[in-house]
């Protein structure tokens, strides 16, 4: 099991190492750097490719143990696919995979030391920093709960692996995996925050862990129980009052951006364990709710990664951090609360919790911050992993423009999101018979009405509504991730302010 991961750069010429990697496409040999070193071996290609039926195919391997002419204990050449026509079409998730195939490989090999031949015209210094961003990522494991860690080389498993990228302009690819690697801890937190067990990570944990950003130069301020009270947030203290572990509402600011200038607003959902209440879920899969708090967690992750590598724009975080438990105080459904907007609503249905904690989120966030655009996350409905999958998050918004740009940050990141109807027709689903509107509508077309049950708390900002349930945790495995909670959004998010808000 690998615990340790360090990735470096260095210029050309290769030097020693235990496991030397390089590349050649699909029908082709390898090229230049690469095909020197396969010279200095002296074996012959097309003999030894053939043996093993390697064509150059993205995943494939030829794996030479002990080459000679060459100095190192293992010569792997990976196959990097058919090269496009145009190159520049290329996307940059798809050198991201390949950082994460290289490690699954490694991984697989159980090498401590290696050198990686990246060189060629396409190999630019920001498609370098995607392959490093791959490795990092697919290295990724949650083990901390494992009690017995083997030693090293205990079952042929080292403890660490140290790999160097060779390039041809080591310092512009030096500050291309500096800048890529912040937004990689981002998302590393946010795994970190979705793995976490409900026993370890309450409310209270969560916003300690949130507090930490403060050494980062974010500004942090954490809105207790009394306080939330006073503001009138009863739709969100609602899902809290059944619990023993007090909510929070975490402010997170980065003043990064020019004098007065209005923020960007991102607003998380952080159910910490959801129970669904009175309306209780099945027990089947419950165990599943401690990442109830995805939203949260991808807020977290994506201002530690703009504070990291010190965006150039003024964004506000605002995470909503609730327990809903079952108990003697538990609110029942058929109860009514208004809300911090003054909107009452009728809970009749206590496991559609998430949209009551961002009412009071939301309707706070652009009250006080008057938000440039705004964006929730939420791990809201199980509609959407129906409607869905896990390949693609939901999007709903109340401007186009906000949601091309979010969409356009989805292709480029490879958080993928699919923009679902909004309507007058929904709006209908959501009107109560005891109060000016219900939390839930029912099944049909339940990610839609929640949904509408948001935008009553936005005023007139921009807005747009990301139903990651599907998405956030229980991912399928990629080349960049095995773990349960994949960190979606963190990604996502800082491509968006990157691509649209830095320096505007």
């Amino acid at each position: 099991m690998l615990h340790e991961l360090t990735i470096e750069t260095a210029p050309f010429p290769v030097g020693a190492t235990g496991t030397l990697v390089v590349y050649a496409a699909d029908g082709g040999n390898p090229e230049g750097v690469a095909a020197q070193i396969w010279a200095a071996t002296g074996l012959d290609w097309a003999r030894a490719s053939a043996a093993v039926g390697f064509k150059g195919k993205q995943g494939q391997v030829l794996d030479i143990v002990a080459p000679p002419g060459v100095d190192a204990e293992r010569l792997l050449v990976l196959g990097s696919g058919k090269p496009p026509a145009d190159a520049e079409i290329v996307p940059a998730t798809a050198w991201t995979d390949r950082g994460g195939s290289l490690a699954g490989k490694l991984l697989g090999v159980r090498v401590e030391k290696v050198a990686v031949v990246l060189d060629g015209a396409d190999v630019t210094p920001e498609r370098a920093g995607e392959v490093a961003a791959g490795l990092r990522l697919r290295h990724y494991r949650f083990d901390k709960y494992k009690s017995r860690k083997p030693k090293d080389g205990e079952n042929g498993d080292p403890e660490s692996l140290a790999v160097t990228l060779y390039v041809a302009d080591k310092p512009a690819v030096d500050r291309a995996i500096a800048d890529r690697m912040a937004t990689v801890a981002g998302t590393l937190l946010a795994r970190d925050l979705v793995n976490e067990p409900a026993n370890e990570l309450g409310t209270l944990e969560f916003a300690a862990e949130a507090q930490k950003l403060a050494d980062l130069g974010v500004v942090v301020e954490v809105l207790d129980e009394n306080r939330m009270r006073k503001l009138g947030m009863n739709s969100l203290l609602a899902v809290s009052q059944g619990s023993a572990r007090p909510p929070r509402l975490v402010l997170l600011q980065w003043h990064g951006g020019g004098e007065g200038e209005a923020p960007i607003a991102f607003v998380g959902k952080g159910v910490v364990f959801d129970t669904g209440g009175i309306s209780i879920k099945p027990a089947a899969g419950m165990e599943d709710m401690k990442g109830d708090m995805g939203g949260a967690a991808a807020v977290t992750g994506l201002m530690h990664a703009l504070a990291t590598r010190k965006a150039r724009a003024s964004v506000v975080g605002v995470i909503g951090l609730v327990e809903n438990m079952v108990s003697g105080t538990a609110t029942r459904p058929g109860d009514i609360v208004k809300a911090m907007s003054g909107t009452t609503i009728e809970i009749n249905n206590t496991d559609a919790e998430g949209r009551l904690v961002l009412a009071d989120a939301l309707w706070y966030t652009q009250d006080r911050f008057k938000p440039r655009v705004m964006v929730d996350l939420a791990t809201l409905t199980g509609a959407i992993g129906v409607a869905l999958g896990q390949d693609h998050a939901g999007l709903f918004s109340n401007n186009d423009e906000l949601a091309g740009k979010l969409i356009a940050a989805g292709l480029a990141s490879g958080e993928k999101l699919w923009r679902l109807p909004m309507g007058p027709a929904y709006e209908k689903l959501i009107e109560s018979r005891f109060a000016d509107i219900k939390n839930s509508a029912g099944r049909h077309a339940g990610s839609i009405t929640a949904a509408h049950f948001l935008r009553r708390f936005v005023n007139d900002v921009p807005w747009a509504h990301l139903d990651i349930a599907g998405a956030a945790m229980g991912a399928n495995s990629s080349e960049v991730n095995t773990s349960w909670a994949p960190g979606y959004g963190v990604a996502l998010l800082d491509r968006l302010v990157r691509d649209n808000y830095e320096g505007n």
